[in-house]
Formats: structure tokens, C-alpha cells, sequence
């Protein structure tokens, strides 16, 4: 592949393609357009019982863009039952630098001050684009993609596409749909009624405040520890738009 940068990165995403590397070490980039996509349904995403009952018990911590290189990172090595990764070095500095211009963003996942979990991905407009999630602790990335959702909801996002459907991600209502479908879907959360760019700032919702940390009249949340329990977490889940 020709040597991409950011810009041509986000045009890709605005049509519905990602890269990928064959694995850590690789140095070439790869286009991916799947025939199918998988895309959770923000007004339709299943908490299962046993992770909704932790979540209320408050052992987890979440923050936005606080650790972004040490998610990424944590990303990209070696997992049980996966030796390799496709976050390459590449990858690692382009999602890194979209970070700096504001277009990626990290959730971590804490636990008495440590970074258990977290994922990473791409927001455009009203798309999230999920790219990778890792776990330290059981459950750390499953309550990190809880809290993804009720922040993508906050903040009123159209679509969250998940690139792939897993097995993992099927018990929170992940769905697989065709490629044009998807396209639509991308279409809408991108360009309908006028829509602008979505940011994570406290001003797109009254409701943000009660969410994170937020001094003064920051205009962002990145950085910022939330402070919702998980109790008001799975209550605004499963309230619809």
C-alpha cells in the first residue's frame, strides 16, 4: 500500500474502510472493506446479567483520553490466544497522531489506580469506529465497552461499528450486516439533518457534568475520571433515545 497519512485515513473512514497489518512487525498497510460489518445498536445493547451486577458493586473506574498511548499499546501485545496482532508499529503511530488531532479516542478501566482495561477507536461526526479492547482483570474491557456506549449515548452518536462480529461482542446484541447496509447506516450518522462533528465536550449535554470531573468551563472531558456509579451507568443504557 502507498504510504497513508491521517487525512487519508479519515476519507477512508468516511467511506467505510479501515487498514490493517498482517501482524506486529509488518511494515505494509492493507485496506479492509468486509462484505459484512459488525455494528451494536446504541438503543438496542444488552448489559448480560452477571456483568450488570459487578458493574452496581462500583469496582471499576472509568476515564476518557487519559492514558491513550498506554491503551493502544496495551492493544497490541500478545493476548491469550493470540500470539501476534494487527496493530502494527504503523498503526501504532497513525491512531496515535489521530489521537493528537482529536479524532481517536481512548477509555481506560481502573482499579485502585491501576489501568486494568480499556479500548480505543476513531470518532467522525456521529461515528465510532471500535478498533481494538484489552483486559488485565475479568470484565475490565467489557465494562469499558458499557461505558463506551453510554458515552457515545450521552453524547448523541448514531453508529458504533465494531469492524468484525465476535462472539464476544454478539452478547452485548452485536449484529452483522451486509456492506451496504452498514454504508447507509455510516451515511446517516455522518451527513443527515445537517450533522457536525460530535465531540466529548460537557456542553453538547447537561447531563455531562454529572458524569466526569469537570472544573471550571473545560470544554472537554479528556482526561477527566468519571464519576458515574454503575447503578446510573446501566440506567441511562437502558433508557431509549
Amino acid at each position: 500500500m502507498t504510504d497513508i497519512d491521517t487525512d487519508l485515513l479519515l476519507s477512508a473512514y468516511a467511506e467505510g474502510i479501515f487498514p490493517m497489518a498482517e501482524d506486529r512487525g509488518d511494515k505494509d498497510l492493507f485496506w479492509v472493506d468486509p462484505d459484512f460489518r459488525g455494528v451494536i445498536p446504541l438503543n438496542d445493547f444488552h448489559v448480560p446479567k452477571r456483568l450488570a451486577r459487578r458493574l452496581r458493586r462500583d469496582e471499576f473506574q472509568f476515564s476518557i483520553d487519559r492514558a491513550f498511548p498506554e491503551v493502544i499499546q496495551a492493544c497490541a501485545m500478545p493476548a491469550r490466544g493470540r500470539h501476534s496482532t494487527w496493530i502494527s508499529g504503523r498503526i501504532e503511530a497513525l491512531y496515535t497522531e489521530l489521537f493528537e488531532r482529536g479524532f481517536a479516542h481512548s477509555v481506560e478501566v481502573w482499579r485502585d489506580g491501576a489501568l486494568i482495561g480499556g479500548l480505543y477507536g476513531v470518532s467522525l461526526r456521529g461515528a465510532f469506529f471500535g478498533e481494538s479492547m484489552f483486559s488485565r482483570q475479568t470484565d475490565a474491557s467489557k465494562a469499558g465497552l458499557v461505558f463506551l456506549v453510554g458515552v457515545l449515548r450521552l453524547f448523541g452518536f448514531r453508529l458504533l461499528d465494531t469492524q468484525f462480529l465476535t462472539e464476544h461482542l454478539a452478547q452485548f446484541g452485536a449484529l452483522e450486516i451486509p456492506r451496504a447496509e452498514y454504508k447507509e447506516l455510516l451515511k446517516q450518522a455522518l451527513y443527515s439533518d445537517g450533522m457536525e462533528e460530535v465531540s466529548f465536550s460537557p456542553s453538547a449535554s447537561a447531563d455531562a457534568s454529572s458524569w466526569f470531573e469537570i472544573s471550571g468551563t473545560a470544554s472537554s472531558i479528556s482526561g477527566a475520571m468519571s464519576t458515574v456509579t454503575g447503578a446510573t451507568l446501566l440506567q441511562s443504557i437502558s433508557q431509549t433515545s
